[in-house]
């Protein structure tokens, strides 16, 4: 139980487990303020026009176009 909560998908994505809570957190707080923005351009629409499409795609910048790519088992299994 222990090594499928908080090991397996650390290792499925390259990264210790630290380095995975690190990254979400980077992208947690990256949210939040995304979210904060889109809820102030709720209420006053000539304010952060931007903000939350801008962070959107940074964000699918950082997670799937960049990201480091780690071969699966089937992968290294061919090799």
């Amino acid at each position: 139980m222990f090594e499928r909560l908080f090991c397996a998908h650390p290792r499925e994505v390259g990264e210790s487990y630290i380095e995975h809570l690190l990254m979400a957190l980077s992208f947690s707080a990256r949210l939040f303020a995304a979210a904060a923005a889109c809820l102030l351009h709720a209420l006053v629409p000539g304010l952060c026009v931007c903000t939350g499409s801008n962070a959107v795609r940074a964000l699918h910048e950082r997670m799937v176009v960049s990201r480091r790519r780690v071969p699966s088992e089937a992968q290294l299994a061919r090799r």
